[in-house]
């Protein structure tokens, strides 16, 4: 595969960019990026890790609430302009309409392994389906 014709992986630098638009050079050099990459056919993969990342950034250090931050992060991955996995994208939304607990990230680490079981010890991560609580 050529230079020109391969997909770019987006980092968490670059998300967060396009999240909250600060600083602003960043933001458009970012968005100007993913449009071009979207509109010559190669949506900018975003895989699970960035995601998860991206989240508690904005929750920690911008301090947007959690629900803001899942929705922001959810209308970016459904936008077109990049390629999500599917499991980011269920995770998104299954904690934007469930209880508070499990979170997010634990949704995602419970879809990343389907169709294995997970197992762990905690009481809100069991409550998922094919989970087991150990202990």
């Amino acid at each position: 595969m050529s230079k020109d014709s391969a997909v770019f992986g987006l980092d968490t630098s670059v998300v967060l960019r396009l999240l909250v638009g600060e600083p602003i050079h960043q933001a458009e050099a970012a968005l100007r990026f993913v449009e071009t990459e979207a509109a010559a056919n190669r949506p900018c993969q975003v895989c699970d890790l960035v995601i998860a990342e991206a989240y508690f950034a904005l929750h920690a250090h911008y301090q947007v609430p959690k629900s803001e931050a899942l929705v922001a992060l959810l209308s970016l991955l459904t936008s077109g302009q990049v390629e999500p996995t599917e499991q980011a994208v269920r995770s998104l939304r299954s904690a934007l309409t469930a209880s508070a607990k499990p979170g997010f990230v634990d949704r995602l680490i419970h879809e990343h392994y389907l169709p294995a079981r997970l197992a762990t010890f905690l009481k809100a991560a069991a409550r998922l389906p094919t989970s087991q609580l150990l202990g």
